[in-house]
């Protein structure tokens, strides 16, 4: 089995993580929450011979999705999103993208539910629904690479924030627990902002969320 990959760009103006999953040696790639310019990450990434099979959506911020339509249009990849976050993605005030001054409204192509295992091109990751940066926010666990995607669902000590529509503390730390604190230990948590942490520091020092 051939060992996966994953790359980062950092993207707009909130220097957004842009993840990249790819198998070692493989051309096709996974493509996680395009913050911006999604003619940049076509570019960057036809240029190193990839082509783009999916687009992975951990939750419908503004900060996230810009770069959606274009990579889309530009690559032909589907997009990706949990089915509860359907409402947030396609309201600019929900978003946010309003207030931010560039409205954006998206519809993914797929819409997943809690629990589900997506292949695509290969490469599979199990759908973890984790409301409380959103009502509709989810990690990807891709276990055959030991490392989640967690958008901002938590972040290196700290966690996303929770006073912007459809958000919640007392979910985000249930998600927290129950989602992600139940995962191997040594399993890399990939946030949408900052450097990678694991489960297990997170566990001991995350002050929101750690051990009781």
């Amino acid at each position: 089995m051939a060992k996966l990959r994953i790359g980062r760009m950092v993207l707009g103006v909130y220097g957004t993580n842009c993840y990249l999953v790819y198998e070692e040696g493989g051309k096709d790639v996974l493509v996680a929450d395009p913050p911006d310019n999604g003619k940049r990450i076509y570019q960057a990434l036809c240029e190193k011979g990839f082509t783009i099979a999916g687009i992975l959506l951990t939750h419908g911020h503004f900060d996230h999705i810009w770069g959606v339509e274009e990579l889309r249009a530009l690559s032909g990849a589907k997009v990706y999103a949990l089915e509860q976050e359907r409402e947030l993605c396609a309201d600019p005030a929900l978003n946010v993208s309003a207030s931010a001054g560039r409205p954006c409204s998206i519809t993914a192509d797929e819409y997943l539910q809690d629990g589900q295992e997506l292949t695509i091109v290969g490469i599979t990751c199990k759908v973890l629904a984790t409301p409380g940066h959103t009502a509709g926010s989810c990690c990807y666990y891709f276990e055959q690479g030991g490392f989640v995607l967690c958008g901002d669902t938590v972040f290196f000590e700290s966690v996303g924030r929770t006073d912007f529509p459809t958000g919640s503390s007392a979910e985000l730390t249930a998600s927290v627990r129950d989602k992600l604190f139940t995962l191997p230990d040594d399993v890399q948590l990939y946030p949408g902002h900052g450097e990678s942490t694991t489960v297990e520091h997170e566990k001991k020092y995350n002050p929101y969320v750690g051990e009781e």
